[in-house]
């Protein structure tokens, strides 16, 4: 069986007008070309949006910021998930889903990728599971680091690719992904 899409976050809080600066502007582009290949080869697709513990988190459930993107509204026949941590796996049946669909391999895309991509790749990696991670298919923020230096989001990206590389999953592009679908 070909790889599950996993689509992390990919909500209206995520649309460029509600966040900040960012890297890979064609990713969501990407994200919807593979989509629709997987849509196209009735394959598995998993649907993770965050949902915030704090009424005062901007994806406190009942929030626009909550709702996917238009363009990546789940159909019925596609898994729909929630997760209130970075790790799409921690506490929501993720894995059990998989399991019961005898799914060895992942496909993750979405964002950001030095939080919830990064740590859903970990957490599947670490349950036995092969994941590819499509890099101009994620992206991330500017953000600074614990020593209060603002980094580009560019430089977060390739550092949580290069953390993620060989160890943790196969890096690829969305056209080498497409090609071995």
């Amino acid at each position: 069986m070909p790889a599950a899409l996993i689509i992390i976050d990919m909500q209206r809080g995520m649309e460029p007008e509600n966040t900040g600066p960012r890297n890979n502007p064609q990713a969501e582009d990407n994200i919807a070309r593979l989509l629709a290949a997987w849509r196209a080869a009735a394959q598995p697709i998993v649907h993770v949006r965050h949902m915030s513990r704090s009424p005062e988190g901007a994806f406190w459930p009942g929030s626009p910021n909550c709702e996917f993107q238009p363009r990546f509204e789940p159909l019925s026949s596609e898994h729909r998930m929630e997760k209130n941590v970075p790790d799409a796996f921690a506490g929501s049946g993720l894995e059990r889903w998989l399991r019961l669909r005898d799914i060895t391999d992942l496909v993750v895309v979405g964002v950001s990728t030095s939080n919830s991509v990064e740590a859903t790749v970990r957490a599947g990696f670490c349950r036995g599971f092969a994941v590819t991670v499509p890099s101009d298919a994620c992206y991330d923020y500017d953000k600074a680091d614990y020593l209060g230096v603002v980094r580009p989001a560019s430089d977060w990206h390739l550092m949580s690719l290069s953390n993620l590389s060989g160890e943790y999953a196969t890096i690829m592009v969305t056209e080498e992904v497409l090609a071995g679908l």
